[in-house]
């Protein structure tokens, strides 16, 4: 019969292999499973207090630049619409040289064609003994501007040809009447005042306007 010492070693022995494992004699013991590492804990997002100052980083200037350009084109263009608007309500005035002007004092002037306006206004002093007078520089035929030839003493068209006297009077050529004569008169200082929106005229067979009225010379 057993001791108790001998048989809880027996009882022992019988729990060992109750798992259904056969041990061999000599045999090496099974490895042990392999333990993974543990993961590293996932990093937390940090929530961005409520209110909080988003900082951007800075426009490149060349986008600065390109803005800047587009808005000064628009405002060009729109400035230019507004004046253009503007001007459509505008009465249309063509500025034109005033008709009335001063040449000075008779005594500036020696006797004889003085050409000199001529550029500016279109126009001949003439200057004789007893009067002084000023010739619109305009042919009566066509309207060209005439030449005055001092060394031949007329005024000669270069268009066709048609020859005046120093008083323009017409002698040669087509031009049908002597050339006109603006009004002149003397105002308080003294000095001739031409007026080409008036001028005096000399039709073949007509009334001689250079005669009858006082406004087409100047006595002396």
């Amino acid at each position: 019969m057993d001791s108790p010492l001998d048989q809880e070693r027996a009882a022992n022995s019988a729990g060992g292999s109750q798992a259904g494992e056969t041990v061999a004699a000599g045999a090496p013991p099974a490895a042990a499973p392999a333990v993974k590492p543990p993961l590293p804990p996932a990093s937390k997002s940090v929530a961005k207090p409520a209110g909080a100052v988003v900082e951007s980083e800075p426009e490149p200037a060349v986008n600065k630049m390109r803005r800047r350009i587009v808005w000064s084109s628009v405002a060009i263009f729109l400035i230019t619409d507004f004046l253009m608007f503007l001007r459509f309500f505008l009465p249309r005035s063509i500025l034109e040289p005033s008709s009335k002007f001063k040449v000075g004092f008779p005594s500036d002037y020696a006797l004889g064609v003085d050409t000199k306006w001529q550029q500016q206004y279109r126009i001949w002093v003439d200057k004789t003994s007893d009067r002084i007078f000023v010739i619109y520089a305009r042919c009566t035929h066509l309207g060209c501007t005439p030449d005055w030839k001092a060394s031949e003493n007329k005024f000669k068209c270069p268009c066709h040809g048609s020859g005046y006297d120093s008083e323009a009077i017409n002698f040669e050529g087509p031009a049908p009447r002597p050339m006109d004569r603006a009004h002149v008169e003397l105002d308080a200082e003294g000095q001739i005042v031409v007026d080409i929106a008036k001028l005096y005229k000399w039709p073949k067979g007509e009334k001689n306007e250079f005669e009858e009225y006082p406004g087409a010379y100047i006595p002396l």
